[in-house]
């Protein structure tokens, strides 16, 4: 990540994961590290999508990127540890979606016993904003594929191009929605309910609550007010220090 990726957000030089430094960049290794936890956790052989499915994912989609640089827009996790090498960083807006903790998972911040949630985005709900980074074409199939094993390591999200609004012009980004088919999606999950799951659930990668807490703090860093991650943050505080009280 050179210094010029980030002249147009200053701000998030030195707060973003280096790639060399992600546990959640899939290379070979790393992968076969998870796939081991998974067998230790008692998941079934197919716990994640075969490397062939994802593969052919990544090449239907890429095939209407038109041989250009990707955009790829970050509204979660993606925001403070990408774990991709990118060329340029921009604050980006989504038109017609909302990020909402509304998709389950059993490795990385919770268990198979203790389910976690991460986001997705919910669409008609208002706009989300986060940021759009750009691969450029010379690192587009390598990062790609790390991207993919990560994002669609379950099936769990809809790839796809959608526009996106930058404070330096419009941009045609790849945008990974909700798959509301899938067996891990959890739509519907009261604000109470939501934060009384992340309030407790713990995962390889580590807890829930630190998930959300990173997106709160990224999110302030940006300036961008999210209502909803405020609410849920309160709501989760409240519940540890309920649980506290109980210990």
């Amino acid at each position: 990540m050179e210094p010029h990726a980030f002249r147009h957000l200053p701000q998030l030089q030195g707060r973003l994961t280096p790639p060399q430094a992600s546990g959640l960049r899939l290379t070979d290794e790393v992968l076969a590290a998870w796939d081991a936890q998974a067998r230790q956790q008692g998941l079934s052989a197919d716990w994640r999508l075969p490397d062939d499915v994802v593969e052919r994912s990544r090449q239907a989609v890429l095939a209407q990127s038109e041989g250009c640089d990707l955009w790829v827009f970050a509204y979660g996790s993606l925001m403070w540890n990408p774990a991709i090498h990118f060329d340029e960083v921009r604050r980006a807006r989504l038109a017609d979606h909302a990020r909402r903790f509304a998709l389950a998972t059993t490795i990385g911040r919770g268990t198979p016993d203790s389910p976690g949630l991460v986001l997705t985005l919910q669409r008609g709900v208002g706009d989300c904003e986060g940021l759009a980074f750009r691969i450029p074409q010379a690192l587009l199939e390598r990062e790609s594929r790390m991207l993919w094993r990560r994002e669609m390591i379950h099936g769990s999200y809809c790839p796809g191009f959608q526009p996106l609004h930058t404070p330096q012009g419009g941009v045609r980004a790849l945008v990974l929605s909700a798959n509301t088919a899938h067996p891990l999606h959890r739509g519907g999950l009261s604000l109470d309910d939501t934060a009384a799951i992340i309030a407790s659930a713990q995962g390889s990668v580590g807890s829930n609550r630190d998930y959300l807490d990173q997106l709160a703090c990224q999110l302030d860093l940006l300036g961008i007010r999210d209502d909803y991650v405020r609410c849920l943050a309160a709501r989760v505080r409240a519940h540890r220090a309920a649980q506290d009280r109980g210990g």
